[in-house]
């Protein structure tokens, strides 16, 4: 159940802290490149934004001051008010220009900031992208397939956001906050001491709701989880469902999941939901002291009418930023995690390098050799100890054996997919460590037992490991694979497109293009892990003659349970336990009665 996997593993990461911020944010920085640039010019963008934002106020106190000043005097002459030039519209036009000014910077720094974001996550993308090029398959033996999924999608989505905002706002606060207060402070500190008071309770009682938000909201997500895996396993197994006839405890573990998720989605979205006018209402609160407390310095002549207005203004521009600190924060370090989870994913020891000049080699007929392999998926885990045969140039070898014997590792090794601990393996007598992983594996192809199917079409799919191959070539190949009957018979051929998961054809079919796709690239040495298990005893037979025409002067390897069809192998290998316990043709090995005899004839037992 891959999407519950990775439902889960968000819900680890979503709330998760960095372990290092410092040297994490230290490592982006140097990731940033030329991007660095463009942030500074946000961060000088940043500054006069500030600068102009904190001035107005100011700037405005002076202009209500001279306008209340004028409108008394014309007042008291018994003459009619008239904003001219001269008497504040000078003043005012210079104010609506500060406010157009910093609108224009405010746009354009979000703008920078929004391409800023969406170019280091392209960058950081591409290198994720040939990272997981260069990492063993061990990696993906030991690390959840939701855990990739995640990190290479929602980690990087989520710096993204943070980026195009939260970095943004938290400048912008920052900056807000501090020139705000200090004119605040200018104008008045017992007014300062009992905003600061307000804004205090608002911060802590804002902790304390994110504390339980988060929480709710893990649970939900948990929830979430539970459901998305239900309804996977309900739609995935609805046939064994119903011949088990348990439709109704499927049903009712849906229903338990959805009251669940109906419970944790109420608890969450009251939380967040009641956090905002509850702080709302603590700074209203304060606002409302703050005013009638004002409103007696004015009456008393301690403050003007544009130090009343203009002390406001910084109360509102200083509170909003205060308020959504702690949700700036707690979102910032949750896209630092993310970050770090990226570098840790980027940090991974990979394959080894290519030589710097790696051997090629320029026969077509290769035989292979190991000599004394030894390995284990980990240092303290050796599976094999001393494994070693050799196949000339042609021959066809068998490796049978009981699940978890070690056929499919022997492949694995032979292409190079794990580095062995020991010995070495030879191709056409050249060390397979000095050859590039390129030059190595284009002398192979292989047909694996799980069939793998891209979106596209079926032309594009058998030329997957040749894409310039010709629609004449594409046809041949598929013909060879006794393909090119069913492929007629769909309603687009060739070009029928195939879905994700090839639904819309049978196991069988999907098994034929793979053998198809191999035959096209015309490889040296052909790897067949059960190749016809998806297949019907006729179609397979008729597999095994093209099989047996696309042999023809190619080594091969071939992993199979069905005995019969190995019977004409050069060279079997009989494993137990990662150990070759018996090898020899199909005669020699039934003369012998061990292992492969017992084998055979409980096969054929009557």
């Amino acid at each position: 159940m891959q999407e519950n996997d990775t439902a889960v593993f968000e819900d680890e990461m979503e709330y998760s802290v960095p372990s290092n911020a410092a040297e994490t944010v230290k490592r982006l920085w140097n990731v940033m490149g030329k991007q660095r640039i463009r942030l500074i010019i946000v961060a000088v963008s940043v500054l006069f934004y500030t600068v102009l934002s904190v001035a107005a106020p100011l700037y405005s106190a002076g202009i209500v001051d001279l306008l209340w000043g004028k409108i008394r005097q014309a007042w008291g002459e018994g003459a009619a008010f008239r904003v001219s030039w001269e008497s504040g519209g000078r003043e005012i036009i210079i104010l609506l220009v500060i406010y157009t000014v910093t609108g224009i910077l405010y746009t354009f720094q979000s703008f920078l900031m929004a391409s800023f974001a969406e170019r280091l996550s392209l960058e950081l993308r591409t290198m994720i992208s040939r990272k997981l090029n260069r990492l063993p398959l061990s990696y993906f033996d030991s690390h959840r397939t939701g855990e990739v999924l995640s990190r290479i999608t929602n980690d990087l989505d989520k710096m993204s956001e943070v980026l195009q905002t939260g970095l943004l706002k938290l400048f912008t606060a920052v900056g807000m906050v501090a020139g705000s207060l200090v004119m605040m402070l200018r104008f008045h500190i017992g007014l300062t001491l009992v905003f600061l008071l307000f804004t205090g309770i608002a911060i802590f009682s804002t902790k304390i709701f994110a504390a339980k938000t988060f929480r709710y909201a893990g649970l939900r997500q948990q929830a979430v989880s539970r459901v998305t895996g239900q309804v996977e396993e309900a739609y995935s197994g609805r046939t064994v469902i119903r011949a088990f006839g348990r439709e109704e405890k499927s049903t009712s573990d849906m229903r338990d999941a959805v009251e669940e998720l109906a419970r944790t989605s109420r608890n969450a979205d009251f939380m967040m939901n009641a956090v905002n006018p509850f702080i709302r209402f603590v700074n209203r609160l304060g606002q409302a002291v703050i005013a009638v407390s004002a409103g007696k310095l004015l009456l008393d002549g301690v403050l003007t009418v544009g130090t009343f207005q203009a002390f406001f203004q910084y109360v509102y521009q200083a509170s909003e930023p205060l308020t959504e600190a702690a949700y700036m924060v707690n979102s910032l370090q949750s896209s630092i995690a993310s970050v770090e989870r990226i570098f840790e994913l980027l940090d991974e020891k990979e394959i080894r390098k290519d030589p710097d000049t790696p051997v090629t080699l320029q026969e077509t007929e290769v035989g292979i050799v190991f000599e004394h392999v030894r390995f284990g998926y980990t240092p303290d885990s050796i599976l094999m100890e001393d494994i070693s045969f050799s196949a000339r140039p042609g021959e066809k070898i068998a490796v049978v054996g009981s699940t978890g014997a070690g056929k499919t590792t022997l492949i694995n090794l032979l292409m190079r997919f794990y580095e062995v601990n020991g010995g070495r393996i030879l191709l056409d007598g050249t060390d397979l460590s000095l050859m590039s992983y390129e030059g190595l594996r284009k002398y192979f192809g292989m047909v694996l037992q799980d069939t793998w199917l891209f979106e596209g079409t079926i032309a594009e799919n058998i030329a997957y490991g040749k894409p310039d191959a010709s629609r004449e070539e594409i046809i041949a190949a598929a013909k060879a694979a006794r393909a090119d009957f069913f492929i007629r018979t769909l309603p687009q051929g060739y070009d029928t497109i195939l879905g994700s998961d090839a639904e819309n054809i049978s196991a069988g079919q999907k098994q034929l293009l793979t053998i198809a796709r191999v035959m096209l690239c015309n490889p040296a040495v052909l790897i067949l892990d059960e190749a016809t298990s998806s297949v019907d005893t006729r179609t397979e037979m008729e597999i095994g003659k093209a099989m047996q025409k696309l042999m023809e002067k190619r080594t091969s390897f071939v992993i199979a349970h069905r005995l019969s069809t190995i019977v004409d192998a050069d060279l079997i290998l009989v494993m137990q336990n990662g150990t070759i316990i018996e090898k020899g043709n199909h005669r020699e090995l039934l003369r012998f009665g061990g292992v492969y005899a017992d084998l055979y004839n409980s096969q054929f037992a009557g």
